[in-house]
């Protein structure tokens, strides 16, 4: 389903009492400064940092091949055009992910955009990497063909075309979202179908894999493109709850870190706000204004072991009054994509709403990360098992 633009945020933004400047100049990102290019031992380190057992020599070669495959090439923004499979790769490091696709994000506009080879790659690089970067280059052509097509029609061809290997959605995830935090220097209609295709079809598939850090920066990258006069809206209204809460949430990981521990459980909390299109989307399906909403900031309390997440679940549920109907446990029954993690609302200080999350460190990897996070943990315990 194509966005459309909602008539309810445009009466709230019309009534709110924010300035809004016109679109052109509120809802513009800061400029951002051009970082350096990521070098090669730079890339080696980002990896090895997670992985001890790296192949050195396999990423290296990697570097200087797709450096010098690009040769040339610039993108709209005129920098190089090797710099963008570079900021891939480093996104999946992020996600600690393994050798093999570390190699294929390097290599993966290779076969489409120069004069490399699926052969040649397999020569170089072996038959698994060769894999990854031609089902990345088929994507890629599926996309150029499928582009006028429903919604459902095209999904449904994205996910037969990354069946066979997870790896590929995980790369081109990654290359969507890069390409969408540098779309300033691409012309307007581009900007504006590129932003569309990533609300009704990437973003949605980052969810469905468990990746919800990722899903929610496409959405707001998406939003921010598609209606800049309501992100603008959202975006001052949620920077002036900040500056007049300012302390609210250092105030609640106190006492929450204080409470835990006073009952001998040890645990990480931080508290953080939602982002503007999740809380834009909350808006536009319950009716309400921005002040109606409730649960602006969510917390994760993070714990060493499932028996301490039910032991911290009953501390809170005896400190602060419980929100009804607001517990959900999603240990004891995981969410499909393998989510886990119990739920709950309580009046904190301030009688302010608190939206909590309990869950274990691994619980909190899968649900930032999700597929990506599985595969990290299942390599650790082989590489502690082994040793």
């Amino acid at each position: 389903m194509a966005y459309r633009r909602r008539s309810s945020i445009q009466m709230q933004a019309a009534t709110e009492t924010v300035a809004v400047a016109p679109a052109s100049s509120t809802a513009e990102r800061p400029a951002k400064p051009r970082t350096r290019m990521m070098r090669q031992y730079d890339l080696v380190e980002r990896v090895r940092s997670y992985n001890p057992d790296t192949n050195e020599d396999l990423l290296n070669r990697a570097y200087v091949y797709a450096m010098k495959a690009h040769g040339t090439q610039t993108r709209a923004s005129g920098d190089p055009y090797f710099s963008h499979p570079l900021e891939v790769a480093a996104i999946l490091t992020n996600l600690k992910l393994d050798d093999a696709t570390i190699v294929a994000a390097l290599l993966h506009d290779t076969i489409e955009d120069t004069e490399a080879t699926r052969a040649e790659i397999d020569h170089v690089f072996g038959h698994e990497i060769g894999a990854l970067v031609e089902g990345l280059t088929k994507l890629k052509r599926l996309e150029l063909v499928s582009r006028e097509a429903k919604q459902a029609e095209n999904l449904r061809k994205l996910l037969l075309a990354i069946a066979d290997d997870v790896r590929v959605l995980l790369i081109k995830l990654a290359d969507r979202l890069h390409n969408m935090r540098t779309m300033e220097f691409m012309p307007p209609a581009s900007r504006r179908r590129i932003a569309e295709e990533t609300l009704d079809i990437y973003a949605p598939l980052a969810g469905r894999m468990g990746m919800q850090e990722m899903r929610e920066e496409l959405e707001d990258l998406s939003f921010f493109v598609l209606d800049p006069e309501a992100y603008a809206v959202v975006k001052q209204r949620l920077d002036s709850l900040a500056e007049r809460n300012r302390n609210l949430i250092g105030e609640i990981e106190t006492q929450l870190s204080k409470n835990l521990q006073k009952n001998g459980i040890t645990a990480r909390v931080f508290g953080r706000r939602k982002q503007p299109f999740s809380i834009w989307t909350k808006m536009e399906r319950k009716s309400v204004g921005f002040e109606q909403l409730s649960d602006i900031y969510g917390f994760r309390v993070i714990l060493d072991d499932v028996g301490a997440c039910y032991r911290a679940l009953g501390i809170v549920h005896t400190t602060w009054p419980v929100v009804p109907g607001r517990f959900k446990d999603y240990i004891s029954t995981p969410k499909q994509n393998d989510y886990r993690s119990i739920h709950t609302t309580v009046i904190g200080p301030g009688k302010q709403r608190v939206e909590l999350q309990i869950r274990t460190e691994e619980m909190n990897q899968i649900a930032e990360f999700g597929i990506a996070a599985h595969a990290f943990y299942k390599e650790a315990r082989a590489r502690r098992m082994s040793g």
